[in-house]
């Protein structure tokens, strides 16, 4: 049956990385340039070793061999330009965590399923973590056991697939079995020490510590059941059924609490309980989760062409916490906690998806028509917590309200081969048009996750409203939002000699809310020998604002000189973000250039690659303007009350170059089984050239900063300036192994005071994984991710205020240590 390609063509300069990465351990190099790929390429039957596009293929047997089943984690260790940072203590982002690739924002990467358009997490970071003020597909809602392969397009593709692919395209490509099936159950847990600092109690204090603290840990215990089935459709059709139940307890990494934590008794001494309070206060870790996912993918064959089609489910529920409130702290009701509280943020995700399509001929024409349904929900129950303004009166749970994205895609495709005279292969001519429709909305919360119940604090000032640690949103903030987009595109790819092929693409969109935008793209590689060839492209692109970024409003009530002020994320076309020079959003554009070679001597490949990324008006999140002459302002203009907020805007440029290096040698020997040794690289540099401003703001004195110190160096700093790994497959009769050793280079932490920067040395973390073939249907594998137990650098006291954050979240690797894990799978 012929292979139909259902995205238009790329092609780009950045490496083929991951041939390495094709196929299992005893297969031959042979076999490993037949492999097929569908992304980038309308030509039926290109493969990794011809096609003009450098495509990563990780099939799903690599993302297998580690202990995490989460697939930003599994790829951020198999792909050198891809990491995936594990943030805590920043709310919703703690559950749905944001990916980069090449040091872009998460929501500069376009992710397909099947090559179709995946839909968006409702989820805006709005927190001081990488990937702030991006709305991003969540990857983890896909389980592996769903997948074929993935493959990875690392270059800018907006002319193929329109907007957000300026970082570069992830499609997962789904398994597609009539017969046999897996089942998988696996477990892992934490086993780890780590080491922070501290500093002494207050003077008199009836508790101590020494300087550092070691402190060992088992935690984190993870129980994962999977597993996928095959069945017949009719005599010329399957229906592969996956699913997936996680069940994840919480980590737990957080420093020494050093403070005071209840009030001085009457005479001036500590309160007894001082001694016996629990100084590892904080939830600073993974999260505790329980998540259900099913999965089904169908296609049927007929006489005339091929119906197809996929659906899936996700419940995510999951618990992190927030900064401890001591006893003695303020925002306490005593009566109701009188050892203080941990408030926790529990988001309870749904998510759903559904496709149906049909291929088929016409006359020369390859035609694919198909809809694509999508819908993400994020809704908060905030937990063992208070709203202060109600004293003892106050719930201890609330419903806080949440958000919801949906999206609709039509597709309608085609590919064409023309003969045309003088070139050495036939014209490919594709052709198509996408019609999309978005909507978003928030929903409020119950009242007293927002409102203020008037009860004063006992030095007589009023207190915040809403729910401690995420106030709920208010029916003010309710939003229903939706636009359209229309699409068009034409690409061409021809073989003008034997060794030269070149390429060339065109896509117009107009979108609703914004207007249009027209890319283009003009990529070649010439293969000198069969042993050598270059390959580059010039491309323009463009992002599209996210409905999240127009539309996402929050509000807290904070009291400046015991007067309350409200402070809002405001949507941009609110009247008091306009006053302050908000404006409509367009989208981000880009000029991406690649230039790179391939070489290959006997059994070793090597690619090396440079890019070049310029991004003008990127969309950012504007700092809290809480400014005393922001609020005279506000007033003057008539908005009394208002304390001030942020919004979104465009006006970031920024200036990404990098290259990404891969050497790739397999070895097979007679009597020691077959080996696979794989070296990746990324080096990797941002620089900010503008910040955004605006007249209204530009005119006060002093004028605020609309994007400052912090967020730029997260930009410029805030991934890894290099990344190195190397990977080692053994496989021999019944046995097998893995080792991975992946090397993440210097990030920086930036504080708004330039002398509390800090940089986050350069770290080797080392997995291992051992398998051994049971049966013919069963096998067994123990391993260990972060096999020496490396942890980030530690943050000084200065920088951990509160003893219980001792690391940053900008580690590419997160903070959890050293994992152990065991799997048994069983084939049928």
């Amino acid at each position: 049956m012929r292979t139909f390609r259902v995205t238009p063509l790329a092609i780009a300069i950045t490496s083929i990385l991951t041939t390495p990465l094709v196929v299992a351990d005893d297969d031959t190099a042979a076999e490993r340039v037949e492999t097929i790929v569908v992304t980038g390429t309308r030509v039926a039957g290109r493969t990794i070793s011809d096609t003009a596009v450098p495509v990563d293929l990780v099939r799903s047997d690599v993302l297998e061999r580690s202990g995490t089943t989460e697939l930003n984690q599994a790829l951020s260790v198999a792909l050198p330009s891809f990491n995936f940072p594990r943030p805590g203590l920043a709310d919703g982002t703690d559950t749905i965590r944001p990916a980069t690739l090449r040091g872009l924002s998460p929501d500069q990467s376009l992710v397909l399923v099947n090559s179709k358009r995946r839909h968006a997490a409702a989820l805006v970071n709005v927190n001081g973590t990488v990937g702030r003020g991006a709305s991003a597909v969540d990857l983890n809602t896909i389980p592996m056991g769903a997948i074929s392969a993935i493959e990875v397009l690392r270059d800018g593709a907006s002319a193929q697939y329109g907007s957000d692919a300026i970082a570069g395209v992830m499609n997962v490509r789904l398994r597609e079995a009539a017969d046999g099936g897996s089942v998988t159950l696996g477990y892992s847990l934490r086993d780890t020490s780590y080491t922070t600092p501290t500093t002494p109690p207050p003077e008199g204090a009836t508790w101590s510590a020494p300087s550092e603290l070691k402190r060992s840990r088992s935690d984190g215990e993870t129980i994962t059941l999977s597993g996928w089935k095959g069945f017949e459709l009719g005599n010329n059709g399957f229906l592969t059924v996956s699913a997936e139940y996680k069940d994840q307890e919480r980590t737990e990494r957080g420093g020494w609490d050093y403070r005071q934590q209840y009030p001085l008794l009457a005479d001036g001494s500590f309160d007894p309980r001082e001694q016996s309070f629990n100084r590892f206060s904080a939830w600073y870790g993974e999260p505790e989760m329980e998540q259900w996912t099913l999965f089904a993918n169908a296609g049927v064959t007929t006489d005339n062409g091929k119906l197809y089609g996929w659906a899936s489910y996700q419940n995510r529920q999951a618990t992190s916490g927030g900064f401890y409130r001591p006893a003695n702290d303020a925002r306490n009701v005593p009566e109701i906690y009188p050892d203080g509280f941990l408030p926790l943020i529990s988001p309870d995700v749904d998510d759903f998806s559904a496709a149906f399509g049909y291929e088929w001929d016409w006359g020369e024409w390859q035609l694919d028509t198909s809809v694509v349904y999508g819908s993400n929900k994020m809704a908060f129950t905030i937990e063992n917590t208070l709203n202060r303004s109600f004293g003892p009166a106050s719930q201890t749970e609330f419903d806080a309200g949440g958000y919801k994205y949906n999206q609709w895609v039509y597709n309608l495709s085609g590919v064409k081969a023309i003969d045309v005279d003088g070139l050495a292969s036939a014209l490919n001519l594709a052709l198509g048009v996408e019609a999309r429709r978005e909507s978003y909305s928030i929903f409020a919360g119950e009242p007293q996750s927002y409102q203020n119940g008037g009860v004063l604090l006992p030095n007589g000032n009023p207190t915040a409203s809403g729910s401690q640690v995420f106030p709920g949103f208010r029916p003010s903030n309710e939003v229903d939002e939706s636009r359209t987009a229309i699409g068009a595109y034409i690409d061409l790819e021809a073989n003008i000699t034997d060794q030269w092929l070149a390429s060339a693409a065109l896509r117009a969109e107009r979108y609703s809310d914004f207007g249009s935008n027209l890319s283009g793209k003009f990529a070649t590689r010439y293969d000198f020998t069969d042993t050598f060839a270059l390959r580059g492209s010039v491309q323009n692109g463009f992002r599209a604002p996210s409905l999240q970024q127009q539309n996402f409003t929050a509000t807290s009530t904070n009291f400046i000189g015991g007067i309350p002020f409200d402070i809002t994320t405001f949507p941009v076309n609110d009247p008091v973000a306009v006053a302050l020079g908000a404006r409509e959003l367009d989208a981000e554009k880009s000029i991406n250039f690649s230039l790179g070679a391939v070489m290959r001597f006997d059994t070793v490949t090597i690619t090396v690659d440079a890019y070049r990324i310029d991004i003008d008006d990127r969309i950012v999140l504007s700092e809290n303007l809480t400014q005393p002459n922001v609020r005279d302002f506000l007033e003057s203009q008539g908005f009394i009350g208002i304390g001030g907020g942020r919004f979104f805007i465009n006006g970031v440029d920024t200036e990404t170059q990098g290259v990404d290096v891969v050497i790739n040698w397999p070895v097979l020997t007679d009597t020691m089984g077959n080996f696979d040794f794989t070296l990746v690289g990324n080096l990797n540099s941002t620089k900010v050239t503008r910040v955004p401003e605006t007249a209204e703001l530009a005119a006060l004195d002093p004028a605020p900063v609309l994007f400052d110190r912090v967020n730029v160096l997260t930009f410029e700093k805030g991934n890894p300036k290099d990344k190195f790994g190397a990977i080692v497959n053994w496989a021999h009769d019944r046995f097998g192994a893995t080792l991975k050793a992946t090397r993440y280079g210097e990030v920086l932490t930036p504080n708004a005071n330039p002398i509390n920067d800090f940089t986050l040395g350069s770290k080797v973390l080392v997995d291992l994984e051992g398998r051994y073939q049971v049966t013919d249907n069963m096998r067994i594998a123990f391993g260990a991710d972060n096999l020496f137990d490396t942890y980030p650098d530690a943050f000084p006291i200065n920088l951990n205020t509160t003893g219980a954050t001792a690391f940053s979240n900008y580690s590419p690797f997160g903070r959890s240590g050293r994992m152990l894990y065991a799997r048994l799978s069983y084939d049928f």
